[in-house]
């Protein structure tokens, strides 16, 4: 997808666990293992936009692990708070602005997005730190948090 706005763009990112396995896919364009996720484009909340980039990235049938408050009313849509957020640089000029999902596969198919990722692993704790997947400091810290929730979540 283009970019929306020039600075920052604003994304969202689901780390997906099943079998105390979190679900990484290789991005084409980046060259990086990744969670799910994408822009959240102009006629979406983040919600929308989580569940469609789930949709279209795995296919996996999903439970997300984070609250969402009972506060619905007329003109109110409350949304699942995300479990973090951050910034991170796309390129010298643009960034993109992160919510971060928690949530847990209902379904074990993945159906790949071919067309943005290379492949995809259920990456379990102890090969987080495994060499050939070089995932980043955050990515690595993301997933540890998933899989906590996730077991928190079994209880």
């Amino acid at each position: 997808m283009p970019h929306i706005n020039e600075l920052f763009d604003y994304v969202v990112s689901i780390f997906i666990v099943r079998r105390d396995r979190v679900l990484l896919v290789h991005h084409k364009r980046y060259d990086e293992w990744l969670p799910i996720g994408g822009h959240i484009e102009l006629d979406e909340d983040p919600e929308q936009a989580l569940r469609r980039e789930v949709r279209e990235e795995c296919g996996l049938r999903v439970r997300l692990l984070n609250p969402t408050p009972d506060i619905a009313h007329r003109d109110v849509k409350p949304l699942p708070t995300p479990s973090y957020m951050d910034v991170h640089r796309i390129s010298r000029t643009h960034g993109h602005i992160a919510f971060v999902y928690f949530a847990v596969s209902t379904s074990g198919e993945v159906r790949l997005h071919e067309r943005e990722h290379r492949e995809y692993r259920w990456v379990p704790a102890s090969e987080l730190g495994s060499p050939d997947l070089r995932l980043t400091r955050s990515i690595r810290f993301y997933c540890r948090k998933a899989l906590e929730a996730a077991r928190r979540a079994r209880r």
